[in-house]
């Protein structure tokens, strides 16, 4: 097994196999020990999805956070058991909504709102995930969640019944409920049709690497040259260099180190927490913990 290997690859996951399969497929081929992933897609869905190696996989929190691009198509008049095209239809309306109507409504799905999860989702009900209960046909009630929706543009409408959306949202937001609830908010039915992931974070289609692809090289994946730097998603981070080597030591044992205030490397102004500070050295990630004054203190070491 790699012991070494720490970083991201940017994967983009085809349609019809899980994100879990995906994962255990790269790390038998390359022999990876410690290995995650970043924010799960439907079989059904495709696109981008980040993968963690080594001691990058603790980053994993802060990633998840990061806003997220899709391009999916409703497909109006039939709602699902699963409200995308693997549950059975249980409701049904010929109302095809018209492309103003549509637009009119969106403006009640931007900023932040609530919305209840599927059924056939990860969420996890008295310690058992939703998914589960809903295959063993349980019943069981999702408490509504709040999300944020950035923007939601329509991109096509009303081609074989259907409508195609780009939308950029928060963590925890699902493209199906918004399918479903959209849908009833117009006086219909509605499901998705396809779900294409193009962007989380930093991480786009066009940097990102097909499955197939990665499988199919015969080099390491350092050779390969398609591993990203464990820092490289982190764009809105409060970070510091490590020079000292008397510093890494000291860090090493889990103490707390002097910080030289004047040599931080400052986020924009969007950073989602100015008292976290994450120590680097030569680009990967040794620890991060909180900044006190001129005190760091670790919280998590990756040395």
């Amino acid at each position: 097994m790699n012991e070494t290997l720490q970083g991201w690859i940017n994967l983009y996951k085809p349609k019809n196999i899980s994100s879990f399969f995906a994962v255990k497929k790269i790390q038998s081929k390359f022999q990876i020990n410690k290995i995650g992933h970043c924010g799960t897609l439907d079989p059904l869905a495709e696109g981008i999805l980040p993968i963690a190696i080594g001691k990058t996989t603790k980053l994993i929190p802060f990633i998840i956070k990061k806003e997220k691009k899709y391009i999916f198509t409703i497909k109006w008049g039939k709602q699902t058991s699963t409200d995308d095209l693997e549950g059975i239809v249980i409701h049904s309306s010929n109302y095809i909504p018209s492309k103003e109507a549509i637009k009119n409504q969106l403006r009640k799905f931007t900023g932040q709102i609530e919305q209840i999860p599927p059924f056939a989702s990860a969420i996890k009900v008295n310690g058992q995930r939703a998914y589960k209960l809903f295959r063993e046909n349980k019943n069981f009630l999702l408490k509504p969640k709040k999300v944020y929706v950035k923007k939601i543009k329509l991109l096509k409408s009303n081609q074989r019944k259907a409508t195609t959306f780009e939308i950029e949202c928060s963590k925890g937001f699902y493209i199906r409920s918004f399918a479903r609830d959209l849908a009833i908010s117009l006086g219909t039915f509605g499901h998705i049709y396809s779900l294409k992931r193009t962007k989380v974070g930093l991480f786009s289609l066009k940097s990102a690497i097909l499955l197939d692809d990665l499988l199919k090289i015969r080099q390491t994946l350092t050779e390969f040259n398609c591993i990203h730097s464990s820092v490289s998603m982190l764009d809105d981070i409060l970070a510091y260099e490590i020079e000292d080597k008397e510093d890494l030591v000291n860090l090493s044992f889990g103490k707390s180190i002097f910080i030289e205030l004047n040599r931080l490397i400052k986020p924009p102004l969007n950073s989602f927490d100015k008292n976290l500070l994450f120590l680097l050295k030569k680009g990967k990630v040794l620890s991060y913990g909180k900044l006190n004054g001129n005190l760091f203190e670790p919280k998590k070491i990756f040395i």
